[in-house]
């Protein structure tokens, strides 16, 4: 009997690895890099303030597979396993029935190949734990269920979206929940390169520089044609994914999830790629389409990383296993969302222990005066941070310490902790900083809450 006839959709999620929010076209990029992205959005529903709530691989994992902040699960830095106890999206799809498969990088075990009690419940596995050191751009190593090597022909993007065809054709006529976990547009480690198929990069060297790259440096000159040349071509296996769902008559009950863990700064924030408050680092491109999605519009409420479990669970109409910190999104497709969070919150780790909150207008950070590598997070916090996104959406003035930012600072403080509490977290120390001469503007107390 297939899913329809049973009452409950199929499931995909899209899972990219690394992708700036500013790579499509409706957030302003002019590359035409993404117009499957574009167009499924606006027919289904589109999330243009959607954010990570840890900007590095593992942690962000962990919190989508368990609806859990990286402090919950224990995955808070790269190298920790994810808990056995704790279900997951494919412990809660596979135990209501559905058939379920991962395909790609996982990050969360403790070794590779990946023994079954760390591969999170998922029944069909075609997976490496850390992808960009078991493959290469044109060399496809996964790992299968018997945790044999298995090499697919093709560039890494195509190889994969061949193998998540052929699972949602074996299983067309089950429920089933596939999880597709790209690289790309994640650098290859090895040669801290982004490695586009022939002649992708060659497209795009030389052209449009998003302004924060543009006015801050870091590797982008070097790197951006390559990276562009990735998101071009998944966003083309996003369209064979849609066509292959259209073709099965499966596209009016599947329920489809595109997004990615966090974002790309090229080394112009830090000494690395992600790790940072920033809007480059911890913006994400968001969709879901499918039934209860499409015709949803552009919900540009603030959702973080941790919203998607339990929202993919609502939308099958399954109920969480244990209670999950993040929260449903459909009550705001439903115009109930009067109670939704003003602002995410963000939890940073490994290069610096930090946590943020971004609202509509402010970015407000705290920073550990050492990384706390073997703890989730610190007892002491310096203020590091506030940008308003409103006037400098590319955060190129951090108006911390200035004195006619006191007050704001302040209301922000408390907002921040009152969120590091609600997810468990000790409330630490912080300390404020001041820049005495820093005066230019007056806050006013209408514009603290926005």
């Amino acid at each position: 009997m297939n899913a329809a006839a049973q009452g409950r959709p199929n499931v995909v999620v899209f899972f990219t690895d690394q992708q700036r929010w500013d790579c499509s076209g409706l957030a302003g990029n002019p590359l035409d890099l993404m117009p499957n992205f574009d167009r499924i959005a606006q027919e289904g529903t589109h999330l243009p303030n959607a954010y990570t709530c840890q900007p590095v691989c593992g942690p962000a994992r962990s919190c989508l597979q368990t609806g859990l902040y990286a402090t919950a699960t224990g995955s808070f830095t790269n190298g920790i396993p994810l808990r056995h106890d704790l279900p997951t999206l494919g412990h809660h799809f596979r135990d209501a029935g559905y058939a379920t498969g991962y395909i790609g990088k996982w990050h969360l075990a403790s070794t590779n190949p990946v023994p079954e009690e760390e591969r999170g419940g998922y029944e069909t596995w075609l997976a490496s734990n850390t992808l960009e050191w078991t493959s290469e751009a044109y060399q496809t190593r996964l790992f299968d269920n018997d945790n044999q090597p298995v090499d697919l022909p093709g560039y890494r993007v195509d190889a994969m979206t061949d193998a998540a065809i052929r699972y949602i054709d074996q299983h067309k006529s089950d429920p089933f929940f596939l999880f597709i976990s790209y690289l790309e547009p994640h650098f290859q480690n090895r040669l801290d390169s982004y490695p586009a198929p022939d002649g992708y990069r060659q497209r795009y060297e030389g052209r449009w520089t998003p302004p924060d790259l543009a006015a801050l440096g870091g590797n982008a000159q070097q790197h951006l044609g390559g990276y562009w040349g990735m998101v071009k071509r998944l966003d083309e296996a996003f369209g064979r994914v849609m066509d292959a769902l259209k073709s099965l008559d499966l596209t009016n009950n599947t329920v489809v999830l595109f997004t990615t863990d966090h974002g790309c700064h090229f080394k112009t924030r830090n000494a690395e790629y992600k790790r940072s408050c920033h809007d480059a680092s911890i913006r994400l491109p968001t969709l879901f389409t499918g039934p209860g999605f499409d015709g949803g519009g552009r919900v540009r409420s603030m959702v973080s990383l941790v919203d998607f479990p339990p929202t993919l669970l609502d939308a099958a109409g399954l109920p969480q296993q244990r209670p999950m910190q993040g929260r449903s999104i459909m009550p705001l497709l439903r115009g109930q969302g009067a109670d939704w969070p003003n602002e995410v919150f963000i939890q940073i780790s490994e290069s610096k222990t930090a946590r943020a909150i971004r609202t509509q207008r402010w970015k407000y950070e705290i920073t550990a005066p050492e990384a706390q590598r073997d703890q989730p997070g610190a007892e002491l916090y310096e203020e590091s941070a506030l940008y308003d996104m409103e006037s400098d959406p590319y955060e190129l003035e951090n108006l911390i310490g200035m004195a006619s930012t006191r007050e704001l600072c302040d209301s922000l403080q408390q907002r921040l902790l009152a969120r590091m509490a609600e997810v468990g977290e000790t409330i630490p120390e912080v300390r404020a900083v001041e820049a005495p001469g820093r005066n230019r503007f007056t806050i006013l107390p209408a514009e603290m809450h926005a």
